[in-house]
């Protein structure tokens, strides 16, 4: 059971890593394209993904946190 669960916190933490990722990539090049544009009204495409990525990453962290719990009460 532990094995598994070690398994699945791994996975989540790596997942955690690339919606990170993913999130800062798209950061970088909203940026990028709001200095050569000016000023924007409302949220651009890179904006919506930056908010989307950031949102995946927290939802995999909490993942990640209910399988330490989860770690945490069967190791007790």
């Amino acid at each position: 059971m532990n094995t598994f669960l070690v398994i699945l916190l791994i996975a989540a933490m790596a997942m955690v890593l690339l919606s990170l990722v993913r999130g800062v990539v798209a950061f970088l090049q909203s940026t990028k394209v709001d200095l050569e544009t000016g000023e924007q009204q409302d949220a651009t495409e890179m904006q919506l993904k930056q908010n989307k990525a950031m949102m995946a990453r927290v939802k995999w962290q909490a993942i990640a946190i209910l399988i330490i719990a989860l770690l945490l009460g069967v190791a007790t």
